[in-house]
């Protein structure tokens, strides 16, 4: 896909424990034939390319001025067709606010509606199996607290996601 086609992708990035344990559980469970993807939490699944240079300068000033995100993993959270983990931050949804205002008429009907803050560790696979999932993790699952620690924007590449740029929050 050309540079130029490439639509991008906002999304938080995890502390190192979460995402590692995040991770294997998308390894163990997401259909290998789909599973291009390390495990992350989307904000915005497609900015026009050629908003690139907007979309980083206004990330980059967000991340500066802010500290890590708190957030709360809450438990396993069904999507119909896979399982997912449920992230409740009230702080990273005002980012999101920010940034929904600030590309306001950019944004496709998906993106233009608040997100349900998850970590995707299966999908697209048959109700009975995703609810076995869910059954066999919702008691091992224990909420916990974490925060954010940056940023990032990738370019969407047909199947794996192009790494552009990683910002942390410093404020």
């Amino acid at each position: 896909m050309r540079e130029a086609l490439a639509p991008l992708i906002v999304s938080a990035e995890l502390p190192p424990d979460i995402f590692s344990w995040a991770n294997q559980l998308r390894q163990d469970h997401f259909p290998p034939e789909r599973n291009f993807l390390k495990a992350h939490v989307t904000l915005f699944h497609a900015l026009p390319p050629s908003a690139k240079g907007e979309v980083r300068d206004c990330l980059a000033a967000l991340t500066a001025s802010h500290a890590p995100v708190p957030a709360r993993l809450k438990g396993v959270m069904k999507l119909g067709k896979g399982t997912a983990l449920e992230i409740a931050s009230p702080g990273l949804i005002d980012l999101w606010e920010q940034l929904a205002q600030r590309f306001h008429g950019m944004l496709t009907p998906q993106d233009e509606h608040r997100p349900r803050l998850h970590i995707t560790i299966q999908n697209k696979v048959r109700i009975e199996e995703a609810k076995a999932l869910q059954a066999r993790l919702a008691p091992r699952i224990q909420p916990r607290d974490f925060g954010f620690r940056g940023l990032e924007l990738h370019a969407y590449r047909g199947g794996p996601w192009e790494l552009l740029h990683r910002w942390r929050f410093r404020g």
